[in-house]
């Protein structure tokens, strides 16, 4: 086959100089009928706007690299690169839906964010946190509440769900802002196309396993108890039937579209932007996910997810963030693996080798 014919078959979008760079691997390349690697260009909005230097095109390393990243995988993986200063993208399985699961923490930050800078309220307002709030699986925050509950504030409950991943202190903050349908709206306002926000996280476990949720389970271990009663095919069916269609899908390329809108101020305001971004930064989650490509000077602000297992099979494996070089240029990257049976190190490894190929095409 051509190197043209290959280029094509790749999905290569026109840029704002030609066509994006595409260039055959030094090994044998993947059969190009089942490489969905996908590049787009687009011309980042600026305001006020001002003359950059704009290559147009991700450098054929990156293009490559990304190609034999999602090509060798052994599961159902999206990737999403986005140049947010130059506005390419570049994407594996990019378009299709994924499940969040936690990542999903990071638009309800968001919107609490947005209603800060709306002035309909503070980090300062005070939160009393009850026994009926808690919902399942990570949530840190459950030794705290007693027979009183727990006074806490939106601000601290906005630290545990972006630092610690607290699926408490994430619905507490979800349904203060008004709910799902709120953040969806919020979403669709926004111009963050290509994402969906599911039912909240004690619904969106629960039917994940094939259960509907009941208030007697708030704490988790109703609901463990409910799902360890169920047969291996009723799971089986049940999460298979997410995967097909995730009640939280998502799409890589949409994911880092978002990541891009923030880093350019046009979510939140400039005060609101930074502070979410330092909570980001100082995620304690994942740490060997995409954190484990960075080089000295590099930084990154992320937010991970994780899905629930049967048997071998893991789903919702995902790390995604805003990766900043030395020089102030900013990417946002999204690995999303929707399902594998792969290990932990496998998957990691996966998600920092994302990281160190844009490390390795900034250096070129």
């Amino acid at each position: 086959m051509s190197f043209e014919l290959l280029c094509r078959r790749v999905g290569i979008v026109a840029g704002l100089s030609g066509l994006a760079a595409c260039v055959p691997a030094g090994r044998q390349p993947v059969s190009p009928a089942s490489v969905p690697i996908t590049v787009q260009t687009t011309t980042p909005a600026r305001t006020p706007p001002k003359p950059v230097p704009i290559r147009a095109q991700p450098s054929a390393d990156l293009l490559n690299a990304v190609q034999a990243l999602g090509a060798s995988f052994k599961g159902e993986a999206g990737i999403s690169v986005r140049d947010i200063d130059e506005g390419w993208v570049v994407a594996w399985e990019g378009d299709s839906p994924r499940p969040q699961q936690s990542v999903s923490k990071f638009w309800v930050a968001i919107a609490v964010m947005d209603a800060i800078d709306r002035g309909r309220m503070s980090l300062s307002d005070p939160v009393t946190v009850t026994k009926s709030d808690l919902t399942v699986f990570h949530q840190p925050i459950r030794t705290l509440v007693g027979a009183d509950g727990y006074r806490t504030t939106i601000g601290e409950l906005l630290r545990g769900a972006m630092t610690r991943s607290d699926n408490t202190c994430n619905d507490v903050l979800l349904w203060r802002v008004g709910g799902p349908d709120a953040i969806n709206r919020m979403l669709a306002g926004k111009g963050v196309a290509g994402v969906k926000f599911g039912p909240g996280e004690r619904q969106l476990q629960a039917r994940t396993a094939g259960l509907e949720w009941r208030p007697e389970w708030a704490g988790g271990w109703g609901f463990l108890q409910a799902r360890a009663a169920m047969t291996y095919e009723a799971r089986d069916k049940a999460l298979r039937r997410y995967l097909a269609a995730p009640l939280d899908g998502a799409s890589a390329n949409g994911v880092t579209l978002g990541l891009s809108l923030l880093a350019q101020g046009k979510l939140l305001s400039a005060r609101s932007t930074a502070s979410l971004l330092t909570l980001m930064r100082s995620s304690k989650t994942g740490p060997l996910r995409l954190k484990s490509g960075l080089r000295p000077g590099w930084t990154l602000a992320h937010k991970t997810g994780t899905g629930q297992d049967l048997g071998t099979l893991s789903t919702g494996y995902n790390d995604v963030g805003l990766l900043v070089a030395p020089d102030g240029h900013r990417y946002a990257i999204a690995v999303m693996i929707a399902s594998t049976r792969q290990p932990i190190p496998v998957r990691m490894r996966l998600m920092g080798d994302v990281t160190r190929a844009v490390v390795a095409a900034a250096g070129r």
